[in-house]
């Protein structure tokens, strides 16, 4: 049965590409209005320097039967994003769901580099990016969230809490600013919950976002021409798995149940029926824990 939004409105921050881009089509598919935050415009590009743009997404979003609406915003401005709540609140009375997407962190962290020998500039702007404005954005919206209940708040991050407790992720910024958002997912869970409202952590898998794709020279209908240099990438998934996560997360009416919990696209699957794009179900971090971190060869079966 499709996941029904028709009356929901989302905000999601940070959809100009990647699990935010793949987040905001998924709620437009299950009809909500979703207003879509970047600091990319068709006008302007970010310091990220890539092409999407915050528009692109927005007419998605009103292509896959929702009502896409672009609004630039530096989320690290708060200015800008009480202007942004405002905005919200002034055509449409209500905020339903707040996905926390801001990222940016790309070109900003350097791999296995220890903390004493990293670019101390980039890393500090890594977590500004990355949990400062999480924080502002949630300051400014979580008013007009809680004015009916059933609030729904995600934070994405990168990896479960259990996976990122027992493994170093990448370097201290970037494990410092992923388990950061965990944290704040339980935080806000303890807040909310007395006042009718869920907030989740939600990480996607291995993501075939438009960086990745670039990256290893490939394109969404030849990925798996990736897998002879890259094998454990069989068991990527699209951003429009982690979006149907959350667009099934919106419309359980149970979903507090939840409320604090790490949570992942391909857990959620499991539980809640969805499929990626090509009708599979991969299964991440499991896989990471039991195939690709021992070291054995790469085989997705029973993995999607």
């Amino acid at each position: 049965m499709p996941v029904q939004l028709e009356g929901k409105v989302a905000l999601v921050a940070g959809a100009t590409r990647g699990a935010g881009r793949g987040i905001a089509v998924e709620l437009g598919a299950a009809g909500a209005t979703v207003y879509v935050t970047g600091r990319t415009t068709r006008d302007r590009r970010s310091e990220y320097d890539r092409p999407e743009t915050i528009e692109d997404t927005a007419d998605l979003v009103t292509a896959a039967g929702g009502k896409g609406i672009a609004v630039p915003a530096d989320h690290l401005d708060p200015a800008q994003v009480r202007s942004l709540v405002d905005r919200i609140a002034r055509e449409q009375g209500r905020l339903d769901v707040l996905v926390n997407d801001i990222w940016g962190g790309e070109k900003l962290f350097e791999w296995e580099s220890p903390l004493w020998e990293h670019d101390l500039d980039n890393g500090l702007r890594l977590l500004r990016l990355a949990v400062e404005t999480h924080a502002v954005t949630s300051h400014h919206a979580l008013p007009l969230l809680l004015r009916h209940p059933g609030g729904l708040v995600v934070e994405v991050t990168d990896g479960t809490a259990d996976y990122n407790r027992d493994h170093y992720r990448v370097n201290f910024f970037y494990d410092l600013a992923k388990s950061a958002v965990l944290r704040m997912a339980f935080a806000l869970g303890h807040e909310l919950g007395p006042r009718g409202a869920t907030a989740v952590a939600l990480t996607p898998g291995w993501m075939r976002s438009e960086l990745m794709l670039e990256t290893f020279g490939v394109s969404e209908d030849n990925w798996r021409d990736a897998l002879e240099r890259v094998p454990h990438f069989a068991i990527s998934e699209t951003p429009r798995y982690v979006g149907r996560a959350v667009a099934a997360l919106a419309a359980d009416p149970d979903v507090a149940r939840l409320n604090g919990r790490s949570l992942s696209s391909g857990g959620l699957a499991r539980e809640y029926g969805f499929t990626d794009l090509d009708g599979s179900r991969p299964d991440a971090w499991r896989y990471l824990v039991e195939v690709q971190d021992p070291g054995k060869p790469a085989d997705t079966t029973g993995y999607r």
